[in-house]
Order: C-alpha cells, then structure tokens, then sequence
C-alpha cells in the first residue's frame, strides 16, 4: 500500500448533507433580503469556508463583514433546524472507516465545516474517537488552499505524497494537488462528474463502495 493515511471531505463525502445546506443558505439569504440562489449555485461553493462560500454566491459582501459575519451565524441556526432535511452518512461509510482502520492506515477529516458544526456531527455519528485528527476551515485556511492538510501532515506525522484525499468537489481535488496529495473524486456529492475531472484527479468512483474495492486492490501484494 502506497499510503498511510486517507483524509476525507465531510460534507458530499461521507455525510448526505447537500440538500441541508442548500436549503439552510436559501433561508439565510431570505432573512437578509438577498437574492436566493439556486440549489445548483449552492452546490458549487460546498467545500469552501462559510465566509468564503457567501462572498462567492454574493460578491457585493466582500465590501460588509459585518453581513457575511451575520449571514453565517444565520445559516448556523438554519442548518440545525430540525424541520431541514435530515443528514446521513452515505452508505458504506462506516464499513469503509472500518476497512481503512483494519488496514493500519491513518484516517483524518479536512473539511469547509466550521469546528462546532464537525464536531456536533461526529458526535451525532459517534465518531468524535474514529478519526485521527480534524481540520475545519474556522481554524485554518478555506479550500483550495492546501495548508489544512500540510497541518494534518505534521500531526499525524505523514509525508503528503503518502496521503489520499477523497472529496466530492473540485475544492477538494485541487487542495491535494496543492499540497502535493494524490486525490479520488467521488459523484455522489456537490459538483458534477466533468467538474470533478477537471481537476485531474487519480480515480473517479460513483460511491463509497467502489472506493472501498480500489483501496483493497491497493493493499493486496504484487506478485
């Protein structure tokens, strides 16, 4: 096996939680009497920090901190509403988790979430103690920038070209591209497949269990 640690992408990735979003950034926008976007629109700035992602979907922001600091706090509230639609991990997460523990392999998380929201739902999935380490984007630099996993790098002691990301968006891949990582796009999440190649990646899978198959062809020794 090539690598020793594999760092996923939450939201698209792993967690079913793009229609939560979407409609949590619409709701936000109503309460400041801003333009509503799309659910298409919205999609495309999944993987970014919030701040950065409400400037992209209204530009005009970037000149007043103090409502792009409001608007997340509003899409905050909105995305904990219960009345949203329900987020659930894709299927074969946990047996993917699992399989990557099992094969001795470091396992991390970089994600646009901020820390509290991370952490809310891996405590929801009971998680919180699967992961190696975490990286949110409150706490580091947003996507594409690549410094959330030169951090993970030096904390779980991985040299990058012996890391994988998995991510559902062009934010992920070209991150791994940034920070030297070799990347799997995954068709499940935000963007879609011709977005995805876009950014080169190594491998395109359609779901988790095709990317579980590929890592266990990965580990299993040449002749």
């Amino acid at each position: 096996m090539k690598y020793q640690a594999v760092i996923f992408d939450w939201d698209g990735t792993l967690a079913d939680s793009t229609g939560r979003i979407v409609e949590a950034m619409q709701c936000a926008a109503k309460d400041f009497d801003l333009p509503v976007r799309t659910g298409f629109e919205i999609q495309q700035i999944i993987g970014l920090g919030l701040p950065e992602a409400i400037i992209t979907l209204w530009p005009h922001l970037e000149r007043d901190p103090t409502v792009v600091k409001g608007m997340a706090k509003q899409y905050g509230l909105h995305y904990e509403d219960e009345v949203r639609s329900d987020v659930v991990l894709f299927e074969h997460a946990m047996e993917l988790i699992e399989q990557i523990k099992s094969l001795g392999l470091k396992i991390a998380v970089a994600t646009g979430k901020g820390r509290v929201g991370l952490n809310r739902v891996l405590n929801q999935f009971e998680l919180m103690a699967v992961f190696d380490d975490t990286r949110c984007a409150d706490e580091t630099r947003s996507k594409p920038h690549p410094l959330m996993l030169h951090e993970l790098s030096l904390s779980l002691n991985v040299d990058s070209e012996k890391m994988l990301m998995i991510g559902d968006t062009q934010f992920d891949l070209d991150m791994a591209h940034n920070a030297g990582m070799d990347c799997v796009a995954i068709t499940h999440g935000a963007h879609s497949l011709e977005k995805l190649k876009q950014s080169q990646p190594l491998l395109v899978v359609d779901n988790l269990k095709q990317l579980s198959a590929w890592l266990s062809a990965q580990s299993e020794p040449v002749l």
